[in-house]
C-alpha cells in the first residue's frame, strides 16, 4: 500500500515557505558545506571560476544523484514506501533537493566569473561568502523556529556561519 505524498510538499504554501523548508534539510546544509569545500579543492588546483563551476556542478550532480539513488532504496525498501517504485523515487527527489537549491547561489556566482562578468578571484570569494551567509541564516532561522531569542537567533547565526568561515579560512590556508 502506497502512502500519498505528505502535506509538506503541497503547492498551496507560498514560494518563501517551500524555499524555507527545502533549505532547513540536511541535504541543503551539507549541499552548502560540499560547494564551499569544492570551492576551495578546485581553486587549488585551477583559479579558473569557470572550471571551479563545471567542477562544483558536476559534484553536486553527482552527490545528489547517489543520495536519490540511497533514498529511493531505502524508501523502497521500507514499510513507507510499501514497494511502490515511483513513490519511493519522487519521495527521494523531494527529500534531496535542498542539496539541489543550496547549490544555485553559488553556482550563479562562479558562472558570473566564468563569463568574465566578475573577476575569478572575485567570483570565488563572493560564492564563499554567499555559502558563510547561507549558513548563518540557515543557523538563525533553526532557532527562530523554536525560540524568540534574539540572542539564541544571533548566537546560532554566528556558530553556523563560523563553520563557513572555517571553509574561507582553509581557503586561505590551502591557496
Amino acid at each position: 500500500m502506497a502512502m500519498e505524498p505528505s502535506a509538506d510538499a503541497s503547492p498551496a504554501r507560498p514560494l518563501h515557505k517551500q524555499l524555507a523548508h527545502t533549505l532547513m534539510t540536511e541535504e541543503a546544509i551539507y549541499g552548502v558545506i560540499l560547494v564551499s569545500g569544492m570551492i576551495v579543492v578546485s581553486e587549488s588546483v585551477t583559479l579558473d571560476s569557470l572550471r571551479a563551476f563545471l567542477t562544483v556542478f558536476g559534484t553536486v550532480v553527482v552527490f545528489w544523484a547517489a543520495h536519490v539513488y540511497a533514498g529511493t532504496l531505502a524508501r523502497f525498501g521500507h514499510e513507507e514506501g510499501g514497494g511502490n517504485l515511483p513513490f519511493a523515487f519522487s519521495s527521494a527527489i523531494r527529500h534531496s533537493s535542498g542539496m539541489l537549491v543550496a547549490a544555485v547561489l553559488p553556482l550563479v556566482i562562479l558562472l558570473l566569473g566564468g563569463l568574465r562578468i566578475l573577476e575569478d578571484d572575485t567570483a570565488m570569494w563572493m560564492a564563499l561568502g554567499v555559502d558563510t551567509l547561507i549558513l548563518g541564516v540557515l543557523g538563525f532561522l533553526g532557532v527562530a523556529r523554536w525560540s524568540k531569542s534574539p540572542w539564541l537567533r544571533a548566537g546560532s547565526a554566528l556558530i553556523t556561519a563560523a563553520f563557513g568561515v572555517l571553509v574561507v579560512l582553509l581557503k586561505v590556508f590551502v591557496h
